[in-house]
């Protein structure tokens, strides 16, 4: 005897769950919100008062962890973009955190970009030259956002400045777009299991030229922005500063100025 077909809910019933949901889920987010308070206090005991909360290694682990649990149809961009939220809302509770964001040829993009990776919590304004983005970077909670344009080699800068380092690349899912842009803050960048390094060099020889003699030490690399005379390249894999295979790598004038966490759907 064939069993009868379960009989879909009403749409009262769906509904009814779904206020059920949200009700349960408001007293979780605000509780989560008060504990970006019980951080900031503890670090207020622990002598770093209003200190820049941003650690993007942790948040990273944080949401491949979650990427990585059952689902049955919340997407990755979904789970991603409710999470930067919560996060953004908590570094802004936390003490000073704001945007400065320079986009080239597309600001729109960049804003874009800049608030799909950090949230609407943080206050945003753009700038006219990619040197005022870097120089808010500079002051108490502060991020650039700086777009990759060929007529601008504002990240060879980051050299003469180590305290300043790349730490995301935007956007953070490869599904939202190729990389257009990329945040400084003056913070520690630490492995994440499943990184990308950020390498300038002067090498007068060609992008592929470099590619190749890095390839055989080791290096993958790829060529992101060439412009005024310097080249700019991710390589795969968290490097530090001193690893001896850059240092064999073509050029005089060379440097790593970052790293950031691989796309998260990749």
């Amino acid at each position: 005897m064939a069993q009868d077909t379960p009989k879909p809910p009403t749409l009262y019933e769906v509904r009814k769950r779904l206020d059920a949901i949200d009700a349960a889920l408001l007293p979780l987010i605000d509780e989560r919100s008060a504990l970006a308070h019980a951080v900031a206090a503890a670090k207020a005991a622990a002598g770093d008062p209003g200190g820049f909360g941003l650690r993007p290694g942790r948040e990273a682990q944080l949401l491949r962890k979650l990427l990585g649990m059952p689902r049955k149809a919340a997407s990755t961009s979904l789970v991603v973009r409710i999470w930067r939220e919560l996060i953004g809302e908590s570094l802004a509770l936390q003490g000073p955190f704001h945007l400065t964001v320079w986009g080239g040829r597309d600001p729109a993009r960049a804003g874009e970009l800049a608030r799909l990776r950090f949230g609407s919590a943080p206050p945003m304004r753009h700038v006219a030259k990619p040197e005022e983005a870097i120089a808010a970077a500079k002051t108490p909670g502060g991020v650039a956002i700086c777009a990759l344009a060929p007529d601008s080699a504002w990240w060879g800068r980051l050299l003469a400045d180590p305290k300043l380092r790349v730490f995301a690349a935007l956007p953070c899912l490869a599904a939202w777009g190729p990389m257009a842009a990329l945040a400084v803050a003056e913070i520690a960048v630490e492995p994440t299991g499943d990184d990308r390094t950020f390498w300038v060099t002067d090498a007068a020889q060609s992008a592929p030229s470099i590619e190749e003699t890095m390839s055989r030490d080791g290096v993958a690399a790829t060529l992101l922005v060439d412009s005024g005379g310097l080249k700019l390249f991710v390589l795969a894999g968290y490097y530090q500063a001193d690893d001896p295979r850059l240092a064999r790598a073509p050029g005089r004038l060379t440097g790593v100025i970052g790293a950031a966490p691989a796309p998260l759907d990749v």
